[in-house]
């Protein structure tokens, strides 16, 4: 398997288990990268973009993240909490005040953003095409009543989180979410990160290969069930209009140096490179724990700052500290604060576990073995 990149003196046994992977048969196409402080230490691509097996992966090849876009897009909405245009405990009924219906009219900010407002989908049937335009679903999902009541813990939102997140910032800005990440983050300091990827950009995007089995679902219960497991749970993934959508929990599309450029702002209090992207107090706010314990659709204990995931279980190295989020079929970021270290696994043959990856571990296991 033709693998290419490089990594930094010192960390060569990173490559080698990037090869494994492959080797082991469990990849078709793939990219790590990693960043320590300011610098790029890895940055390593290997197998096909497409199905076919004829498009090599290279560093311009583009994949959708799933739920790895998430802290992405908290850090774009802790920009306009320092800016006074949000309060994290603030109702989100103050910014978007039809969201009150049906007993929501307490929820913050923060406990939206950290999955507590007991939206995690839509219980009875929907128009799956309302996905694909975010000010109609939002206006259905602010009528709904929460599936649990206020206080009593979270329960994972994989799509409906970003409608909030994103209706939030409508509210408040002249600007979406997505074009607020690319005009004031990741255009200025070059990173190739998009939420609401042009059309020029698709003819970079690597072809996903589904899974041969289902997912694995730890509840069989009525919050699991709205956030995944009906027919209406999500729009059809990687047709034109889904890519040019901006859904701020899912549709994140970038490459893994990217990813780890901007995860870079969770190792480094705020900072990438030399631009101060929140100041210290913020990231403070946007990172500390707001809930934890047993989540009512992810498997075991969990927690959540306002959008980004904490480090338990230890699954994106050995510090507590570190904040991170894994997307859909394996891939997932993480920036961790105790060493300055962050990191982005991306890849097209998909697995079926939520958070955790073997493919992912083994390569963050090689990096902090290194450090």
């Amino acid at each position: 398997m033709n693998i290419t990149g490089f990594v930094a003196v010192g960390f060569e046994s990173v490559r080698e288990a990037f090869a494994q992977n492959f080797a082991d048969g469990l990849e078709h196409g793939a990219t790590f990268a990693a960043y320590l402080g300011d610098e790029l230490i890895v940055d390593l691509c290997g197998g096909f973009a497409d199905r076919a097996g004829t498009d090599a992966w290279d560093q311009r090849t583009l994949c959708p993240v799933y739920s790895s876009t998430k802290p992405i897009s908290a850090l774009v909405i802790a920009t306009l909490v320092e800016r006074g245009l949000l309060d994290y405990d603030a109702p989100v009924a103050d910014y978007w005040p039809e969201f009150s219906a049906n007993g929501k009219g307490a929820t913050t900010v923060a406990e939206a953003l950290s999955h507590q407002g007991g939206l995690p989908g839509f219980p009875d049937p929907i128009e799956p095409a309302l996905w694909l335009d975010p000010p109609a679903l939002s206006a259905e999902l602010a009528k709904l009543a929460p599936m649990w009541p206020r206080g009593e813990g979270s329960g994972y939102h994989p799509l409906t989180w970003g409608y909030i997140a994103g209706e939030l910032v409508r509210r408040v800005s002249k600007r979406s979410l997505g074009t607020i990440l690319r005009e004031d983050i990741c255009a200025p300091l070059g990173i190739d990160f998009w939420i609401g990827l042009p059309e020029s950009e698709h003819g970079r995007c690597a072809e996903l290969l589904k899974p041969k089995a289902a997912a694995q679902f730890p509840h069989k219960n009525a919050e699991t069930r709205a956030a995944f497991l009906t027919p209406w749970a999500a729009a059809p993934r990687g047709t034109t209009e889904w890519r040019n959508a901006e859904i701020p929990s899912a549709n994140g599309h970038g490459t893994a140096a990217a990813m780890a450029r901007l995860y870079s702002a969770f190792a480094q209090k705020g900072r990438i490179g030399e631009a101060r992207v929140i100041a210290p107090v913020t990231w403070d706010e946007l990172t500390r724990e707001r809930v934890a314990g047993e989540d009512r659709v992810l498997p075991g204990r969990v927690a959540f700052g306002a959008g980004v995931m904490r480090n338990l279980p230890l699954i994106y190295g050995p510090n507590p500290a570190t904040l991170c989020h894994s997307g859909w079929g394996g891939s997932g970021a993480y920036g961790d604060p105790e060493t300055g270290l962050s990191g982005a696994y991306i890849m097209n043959r998909q697995g079926t576990h939520l958070l955790e990856d073997d493919r992912r571990s083994r390569l963050i296991d090689a990096l902090y073995r290194c450090l």
